[in-house]
């Protein structure tokens, strides 16, 4: 929501509204869901079924018809998700590259849209998929997305009083990202610490290209 602060009206007060809106909504649909997973299937299944529990549940309750909400419903997500990180990282590489350390054509917008950013997120993407699988490519953007989160919010911290944010949520939210990120991260190491070679390896050569073209720039 915050990415887009500059393409939409009274961002001052459209964007708490749509914060916690989004979050409310999204915790009663996952409560929801959860409770109705938990009254209508059997522990048992649960534990045997793992990820597509919910899918199998549904089956045994409406039949083909529930695998097909289902299916329905993870498609829609899946898109969801893909729009997300597409509508805000692709605003946040077309401000990275007007500060200097992306090339400039990245910042190019055609009506606010950074057209360029968004179609070089998708063949970066592509190619990230064709290099590792599809599993490295959620780590990755688990792990970038509390990375992100967890800097912003400190960053927050520091101008608490400019943007008049609440020292105690601030600090709250700093520590859950914090705990998100050290949890993620010790999973990886014990389990599959190729994975996290991987994704460090990929955080080295996006930060040392972003510098060595930044700095190849300021010298010109």
């Amino acid at each position: 929501v915050i990415n887009a602060i500059n393409e939409m009206e009274h961002p001052d007060k459209n964007i708490p509204r749509a914060i916690y809106s989004a979050v409310f909504i999204a915790v009663l649909i996952y409560v929801v869901i959860a409770l109705g997973a938990i009254l209508a299937i059997p522990f048992d299944e649960i534990i045997q079924s793992k990820e597509y529990a919910l899918a199998s549940g549904t089956e045994n309750v409406l039949g083909h018809w529930g695998s097909d909400l289902i299916i329905l419903g993870a498609l829609l997500a899946t898109s969801s998700a893909i729009s997300g990180t597409l509508f805000g990282a692709s605003r946040q590489i077309a401000i990275i590259a007007s500060d200097g350390y992306f090339p400039r054509i990245l910042a190019t917008r055609v009506n606010k849209i950074p057209v360029i950013a968004i179609i070089s997120m998708a063949i970066l993407a592509f190619l990230l998929v064709l290099a590792g699988s599809l599993e490295v490519i959620l780590e990755f953007g688990s792990i970038t997305f509390l990375l992100v989160s967890l800097l912003m919010t400190y960053a927050n911290y520091r101008i608490r009083d400019l943007t008049h944010s609440s020292t105690f949520v601030t600090i709250l939210s700093f520590c859950g990202l914090l705990s998100g990120m050290t949890l993620i991260l010790y999973y990886e190491f014990h389990n599959q610490p190729q994975q996290l070679v991987f994704i460090f390896s990929l955080y080295f050569l996006l930060t040392a290209g972003s510098w060595a073209y930044s700095k190849a720039k300021r010298a010109a």
